[in-house]
């Protein structure tokens, strides 16, 4: 917001005629936006759009909390059970797939938990000799079911796009916009399968996805600005031209024209803007991870240990 202003930059948001203007726009968006129950109004934060989800993983986690604590004191295959049972309200009795994906998580911790303890129930030992072959289609189903086609919310064009018709009447009744439904069942295989294959595991336990890991948070909140600030007027200087770039970005319109040669998402003037836009994302992912990022987590522990007795508080 402050950037936008101070250089004049057209993009996304529009910005308001003052910076006071401005100031006060942003302020009521986001008091808004930290109230995550609210019924009414829009749900995004139109001065970082990719944020919507940040109230719902919230919603997720009471879920979680809530769900710990009721289940906290049931016998070991009870609670297994009230998992699944949990996941199959969210999914296909209620429009509740953030809540589903949330205790889809819970149930494989638990089921790891177990396993660690040689205490998985009796089905999932007598299907040990199989589990190679049960995580390898897993993986196969979650990288299917992950290319969704989800264009539109209209359950015609999801049963009209090749090799979806018949998956498409999978589809619960409670599920509005049904790429969800099929991405639940997408990640829950990805997790599941992912620690079960060892070539796998081995590669995303490599030092530089590690280092993914550890800035993925600032990344998440950074890759939006950068795309409609800078990739916005990368993209209108290749030849990816918008009817918006007339009136955010006319100076860098066919600046460097490319062909738009090559195969479907990576042609060749869509792939070079790319060259740029991942280093100056990853370099301020960085940024932020070590001015603030981490700094608010020891910031949250240090508060917190305020709040405790004088003999906890180490």
């Amino acid at each position: 917001m402050t950037y936008l202003h101070l250089f004049r930059i057209h993009a996304t948001p529009e910005i308001k005629s003052t910076y006071g203007e401005e100031l006060w726009n942003w302020y009521v968006e986001l008091k808004n936006f930290t109230f995550v129950f609210r019924t009414g109004g829009e749900p995004w934060f139109t001065y970082n759009f990719h944020a919507w989800s940040i109230p719902v993983e919230f919603r997720g986690s009471i879920v979680i909390y809530t769900a710990l604590q009721a289940f906290s004191k049931c016998r070991p295959n009870a609670r297994l059970l009230c998992e699944l049972g949990l996941i199959f309200y969210f999914m296909y009795i209620a429009d509740g797939w953030f809540c589903a994906l949330f205790m889809a998580g819970m149930l494989l911790c638990d089921l790891d938990l177990r396993a660690a303890r040689d205490e998985l129930p009796d089905v999932f030992m007598m299907l040990e000799p199989f589990k190679e072959g049960i995580f390898y289609a897993l993986l196969g189903i979650s990288m299917y079911l992950g290319g969704v086609p989800s264009r539109t919310w209209e359950e015609q064009f999801l049963r009209d796009s090749p090799g979806w018709h018949y998956l498409s009447y999978l589809k619960p009744q409670a599920v509005f916009d049904f790429k969800w439904f099929y991405l639940f069942w997408a990640a829950t295989f990805l997790v599941a399968s992912i620690s079960r294959i060892h070539w796998l595991k081995s590669f995303f336990e490599t030092p530089f996805n590690q280092y993914l890991g550890r800035i993925s948070f600032a990344f998440y909140l950074v890759h939006g600005p950068v795309l409609w600030v800078l990739g916005d007027r990368l993209y209108a200087a290749v030849g990816w031209i918008r009817d918006s770039h007339a009136a955010t970005c006319p100076g860098w319109m066919n600046r460097f024209p490319l062909p738009r040669v090559g195969p479907l998402g990576l042609e060749l003037n869509f792939f070079a803007p790319h060259l740029i836009l991942l280093p100056v994302t990853l370099w301020l992912a960085e940024m932020v991870t070590k001015f603030v990022d981490e700094p608010s987590v020891r910031l949250a522990q240090w508060l917190y240990r305020k709040t405790l007795p004088a003999a906890n508080q180490s």
